[in-house]
């Protein structure tokens, strides 16, 4: 979907960006993460061509961006930041409506889509289609902006540290929703963020920069069980790196299928494991019942069993 190829970026000449070469693939969820300065925004930003790559080819789709007409480009592109930036003078829906606009849509269509997204977003057309952004929270600004981004269809969707102004509750709202909008529709996402326990949660492919460069990429799990040097090892914690492993699996696939217990709570089957380490703690609990979709029995998960995990025994081993 989107390739780098020897790709630099310098500002008054000193270089950002250099020899940078990575792909994007089509239908996942790419992160990149790094700190302040690593040039991780700067690498969105060309994408759209909010910033000029002075150096190198980026291709969209096979097709060369400097060919592409700007405007154009980024009618295909959606893009959601931290601010969000609605325009404060318009309603939800005239902010949603931006880009089809733009694009010359029939105005029941764009009412459609309008109400779709917000529905998807769980915010009712009738109660919030009217409202202004001042009107709203914090979290229904960001999922109007995320609406906004999603509106013309757009064949990618870049999102530049979009909760991080987002207190935790409604920031671990907003990355379950990028993960159900991702389900539903199966877009192409890239997130730049410097949290990296909301870049293993979301992404399929991870890529960590420092000093405009890539010190190493691969899926979540490789990253953390293979680090390719200090940097990384510091970068992603190496403290907790049993728990955040625990984060990339979910409760079925440790749970002990068709077994029930009278009388335990209930956690459903896609809650990672160390939410379920909190619950089993928080609850002094053995035992919690497995459910899925509908509210349907599927097993149950032990406290025992989550402390046989290896990457739980791991992290015991080093703080004993």
């Amino acid at each position: 979907m989107i390739e780098f190829q020897n790709v630099s970026k310098s500002y008054h000449g000193k270089a950002v960006i250099e020899n940078l070469s990575l792909h994007l693939e089509k239908g996942k969820i790419t992160v990149i993460i790094g700190s302040s300065g690593s040039g991780k925004s700067t690498t969105l930003k060309m994408i759209n061509r909010l910033e000029e790559h002075n150096a190198g080819k980026i291709l969209f789709a096979g097709e060369e961006i400097a060919s592409i007409p700007v405007e154009q480009l980024r009618c295909r592109m959606g893009y959601a930041i931290q601010s969000n930036g609605l325009f404060p003078h318009w309603s939800v829906a005239e902010n949603i409506a931006c880009v089809p606009n733009l694009l010359k849509w029939d105005k029941q269509k764009i009412a459609r889509r309008v109400d779709e997204l917000l529905e998807v977003l769980d915010l009712s057309p009738e109660q919030y289609r009217d409202r202004m952004p001042h009107q709203l929270s914090g979290g229904q600004q960001q999922r109007v902006g995320v609406a906004r981004a999603m509106a013309a269809d757009p064949e990618i969707l870049l999102m530049d540290e979009p909760f991080g102004a987002l207190d935790p509750v409604t920031r671990a709202s907003m990355q379950k929703e990028v993960r159900r909008i991702h389900r539903l529709y199966g877009k192409t996402i890239l997130v730049i963020t410097h949290d990296i326990d909301e870049a293993l949660y979301l992404a399929d492919h991870l890529i960590l920069m420092d000093k405009g460069a890539i010190v190493q990429q691969g899926a979540p799990m490789e990253i953390l069980t293979q680090p390719a040097n200090d940097f990384v090892r510091d970068f992603i914690g190496r403290s907790d790196i049993g728990l955040k492993m625990l984060s990339l699996q979910t409760v079925e696939s440790h749970m002990v299928p068709g077994e029930y217990r009278a009388g335990c709570g209930v956690i459903s089957s896609d809650i990672a494991l160390n939410e379920a380490l909190s619950r089993f703690i928080s609850e002094q609990s053995d035992v919690l019942n497995v459910t899925g979709a509908d509210d349907v029995h599927l097993g149950l998960v032990t406290f025992s069993g989550l402390l046989k995990i290896p990457a739980l025994q791991s992290q015991m081993g080093r703080g004993a």
